[in-house]
């Protein structure tokens, strides 16, 4: 029997109408067969609503109660989208992450996954049930207490879910209808994607795509996971994300433009050149959750033995990396900490990043020619991405979009014989 695992956003659940019609989306994809089970994000700004009330009562609040009064959201969504199934006459229950077996590290506020036992869900849906989960959340086996996942969580937790069901796939609704060659709202001419591989979604995401966060797909890819993106809005037929070569018969040269704004450079001065002293400086940042993305070494000032070291973090991350840096300062040994609020990241994401000395000079180019200013660039097998002026963004992206030809039709397709494995 056919085993899907949905899962529906914060703005597919943010009203009473929205959680009926999130419902009858559901009953339709259960009387085509099969079981379902759903994970489901808090309603709408609810969890940030949560957040101001915890800052109104307390400055500091201590992570174990912030995490047990932010799971609260996505209870209340669960419990209401399983009242709206109940109502249509389908038999549904709802679960907390604890009940599904999801079993966590002890990190409060951004925890991660380490295993899920499936049997209470197993058992639900042997017994006829939709089983809708409450995502970002999980309990922590020493303690029992709550924890919640980060950024993404949801998704992240919808992944794993319908890795431990050994799911056929697992679809993602959220407010757009799959993934786009870059972020229609900056490229009017931007494209669906039909269908795309693990690892150049994984460095879209990376690189500031926001329909699918990194943790997710990165699960997704371990685990082989296939993925739907769609829209809870329409019946458009989104985007695969699949692992399997059977779903993609050909691969484009570069798929993608990524961007992202919320960004912010840190520059180490007159840093002691050995590697180690790298390594210092990411097991500093690596202390405090901080993800870290670019890294540059570069020679200081002239006559001098030491480099500058450049690191590039999320924003949010900012103040919590500059402390931990300042902290470790005598024994990394740098001379000053800076930090660049005025930059972005934009990148291109493709198979041929590497192999095509063609698509850097490309990539340059335009950058230059749309007077972006690049201060700092790096380069993986699938993904070339530069720092530059967060002023020019979005002129850099729709540059890049056209320099790259993806205003073009795909030359993405699903194989015909394969199509039945994206549909719902």
């Amino acid at each position: 029997m056919t085993l899907i695992v949905q899962k529906y956003g914060g703005s597919s659940v943010a009203t009473p109408e929205r959680i009926s019609a999130v419902a009858e989306r559901i009953a339709g994809a259960r009387r085509d067969g099969g079981q379902i089970a759903v994970v489901v994000s808090a309603m709408g700004d609810t969890t940030d609503r949560l957040l101001a009330l915890a800052g109104q009562v307390s400055e500091t609040p201590a992570p174990r109660e912030l995490d047990h009064l932010l799971s609260a959201g996505e209870h209340i969504s669960s419990a209401l989208l399983t009242m709206a199934l109940q109502r249509l006459g389908v038999g549904a229950c709802s679960l907390s992450g604890g009940q599904a077996g999801l079993r966590t590290t002890p990190s409060h506020g951004g925890a991660r996954i380490l295993d899920i036992d499936p049997a209470r869900v197993r058992r639900e849906l042997s017994d006829g049930r939709i089983v809708v989960v409450a995502g970002f959340q999980g309990v922590r086996p020493d303690t029992s207490d709550t924890t919640t996942l980060g950024r993404g969580g949801s998704d992240t937790t919808a992944v794993a879910l319908a890795a431990a069901l050994a799911a056929q796939r697992c679809e993602i609704y959220t407010d757009v209808d799959g993934v786009y060659t870059a972020d229609p709202r900056i490229v009017p001419d931007a494209r669906r994607i039909p269908a795309i591989g693990h690892p150049a979604m994984l460095e879209l995401a990376t690189a500031g795509a926001k329909v699918l966060m990194a943790r997710c797909v990165e699960c997704a890819h371990q685990h082989g996971v296939r993925l739907h993106v769609r829209s809870s809005y329409t019946d458009h037929p989104g985007t695969l994300v699949s692992a399997v070569p059977e779903d993609i018969m050909e691969q484009p040269a570069i798929t993608g433009v990524a961007h992202d704004r919320s960004v912010v450079a840190v520059t180490l001065t007159d840093v002691p050149p050995a590697p180690t002293t790298t390594a210092l400086v990411l097991r500093a940042l690596a202390g405090t959750g901080v993800e870290v993305d670019m890294l540059t070494r570069t020679p200081s000032r002239t006559g001098s033995s030491t480099v500058d070291l450049t690191v590039v973090v999320p924003e949010p991350g900012l103040a919590r990396a500059l402390t931990a840096l300042d902290v470790r300062r005598a024994e990394i040994g740098f001379a000053r900490l800076s930090h660049d609020e005025g930059a972005g990241k934009v990148s291109v994401v493709g198979t041929g990043v590497r192999s095509d000395a063609t698509v850097t000079a490309t990539f340059l180019e335009t950058l230059a020619a749309a007077g972006a200013g690049v201060r700092q660039l790096a380069v993986s097998e699938l993904r070339l991405s530069a720092l530059c002026d967060r002023a020019r963004l979005d002129e850099a992206v729709r540059a890049l979009h056209r320099a790259f030809g993806l205003h073009e039709p795909p030359r993405v397709v699903l194989p015909a014989g394969n199509r039945a494995g994206a549909t719902a």
